[in-house]
């Protein structure tokens, strides 16, 4: 068995219709042997997971490059009522971030600059 993932960014790969392999690193937090991940609703990594949800997991730094080797898991999207609670899971393990991003991103979101952000979503991810 693998050892359980560690640190503070996770790369989570999914996968395209085509099979080829898209790795994002994001935040998580654990929760009752599984992995918990905040992200927009509308982000291509959600589509692909409502149509593929088998993804790959490793610990990475912030730029995404890779600390272990991946291992297979399974993510599957929370009920909106999950989010509220895995929110002040991760606003706990990432309080410093947290107060730096949050305030950038709402400018962000205020100017019209980056990606349109819709409703957020919560990721459970499993190891196989």
């Amino acid at each position: 068995m693998a050892a359980p993932i560690q640190g503070k960014y996770l790369s989570l790969t999914s996968f395209r219709r085509d099979g080829s392999e898209v790795a994002t690193p994001v935040w998580f937090v654990r929760d009752n042997g599984r992995l918990l991940v905040v992200t927009d609703a509308a982000s291509y990594k959600v589509k692909r997971i409502r149509r593929n949800p088998e993804v790959t997991i490793a610990p990475c730094s912030a730029r995404g490059r890779l600390l272990a080797e991946p291992q297979p898991a399974h993510a599957e999207l929370l009920p909106d009522s999950e989010l509220p609670r895995a929110e002040a899971l991760l606003t706990r393990k990432y309080r410093i971030d947290t107060a730096i991003f949050k305030p950038i991103r709402a400018v962000q979101s205020a100017l019209h600059i980056g990606p349109r952000r819709t409703k957020p979503v919560v990721l459970a991810i499993t190891l196989d």
